[in-house]
């Protein structure tokens, strides 16, 4: 099936310059970009892009400790420029998250996107209170990227075109 996601390039790999390698990674793979834009958002949307986060958390984490982690998050996020890229091709939620590699850096195998640029582990990021440097951020579930596309896209900002790689995945 073919389907959509967000993936959002954070300030640490813009500052190092990695928009263009992430962004290969994806179109090797045979994802066609549908919506791209460099921007420093605002605290509001990056707030919204973690939706929920504060209450599903707030019973494991404590409801302030949550919170706090969001405000950081959201901190983190604002601090310099971002790519927002809306993903398109078949099953792309897994298929980009297996690109990306597991959500703390240390335990991304190489040849992921944060296996292969970041190494930072959670213990360490919290023993000396800086967020997880973790270059990008993908989707989570479809329902997940929807909302998530709507956050930081208008349905004018997306485009539909033809890649050759959809000669061999649609009929």
């Amino acid at each position: 099936m073919i389907t959509r996601t967000l993936v959002l390039i954070k300030p640490d790999a813009v500052e190092r310059g990695l928009i263009g390698k992430v962004i290969s990674r994806f179109e090797n793979r045979g994802l066609k970009i549908v919506g791209l834009k460099l921007l420093i958002a605002e605290a509001d949307t990056a707030r919204n892009h973690y939706g929920d986060w504060v209450d599903r958390y707030a019973d494991k984490l404590g409801r302030e400790k949550a919170q706090s982690i969001i405000d950081e998050m959201v901190k983190f996020m604002t601090s310099g420029p971002i790519v927002a890229m809306a993903v398109e091709g078949v099953n792309a939620v897994p298929l980009v998250r297996k690109i990306v590699g597991s959500t703390y850096p240390n335990e991304a195998p190489v040849g992921t996107i944060r296996g292969d640029f970041a190494h930072v582990s959670q213990d360490y990021a919290n023993s000396i209170g800086i967020t997880i440097k973790n270059i990008v951020h993908a989707s989570g579930s479809d329902d997940e990227a929807k909302i998530e596309i709507k956050t930081w896209f208008k349905d004018d900002e997306l485009t539909d075109y033809s890649v050759v790689h959809e000669k061999h995945t649609l009929k």
